[in-house]
């Protein structure tokens, strides 16, 4: 199945000048959301994750999803003021402005083998700043998977030392 077939880009979402690319069609095609999350499990099948990590909101789809097929752990990364129990955060950069992200401070075990999730790589900095949450836990990174990479923006290179992979990249 051409899963690239099934985004959407939006002009100027959120913003003017942003082109937003949109996976809510891929998502409403069951057999398309199937066939993501398997090729994400089948892409990260060697690392042996103890838990996935994801953040809000787009990443819980494929986070939550990955877990339950790999009968693991799922972590929650939230903006501030919606986990109930104590945070550590970090602040980053966004291609459009910063944002903050939290994650429980008791969430990981120190040593867990960790795969950071997110639905797209863009300027990398809300992937960098959950794997800087997740080293700061005592926890291993064992790898980053996303849906779709923006190439242009060169995300990658935030995450230089890490066993980084897509499953659909867009190169303008």
């Amino acid at each position: 199945m051409d899963l690239a077939s099934l985004l959407r880009t939006v002009p100027d979402f959120p913003k003017a000048g942003i082109n937003f690319i949109d996976i809510m069609p891929l998502l409403q095609d069951g057999a398309a959301l199937r066939q993501a999350v398997d090729d994400l499990a089948a892409a990260f099948a060697d690392v042996k994750p103890e838990v996935i990590v994801a953040a809000e909101a787009r990443g819980f789809i494929f986070g939550t999803a990955l877990a339950y097929k790999l009968g693991i752990g799922f972590v929650a990364v939230r903006k501030p003021g919606k986990l109930p129990y104590k945070t550590r955060q970090v602040t980053y950069e966004l291609e459009y402005g910063t944002d903050t992200l939290c994650m429980h401070e008791d969430a990981l075990k120190k040593d867990a083998r960790v795969l950071v999730i997110d639905d797209l790589l863009a300027t990398g900095g809300t992937i960098s700043g959950t794997v800087q949450m997740v080293k700061e836990a005592g926890a291993e990174v064992v790898g980053v998977g996303f849906l779709v990479e923006l190439d242009f923006l060169h995300g990658r290179e935030k995450l230089a030392g890490l066993n980084v992979k897509s499953l659909l990249h867009i190169s303008e």
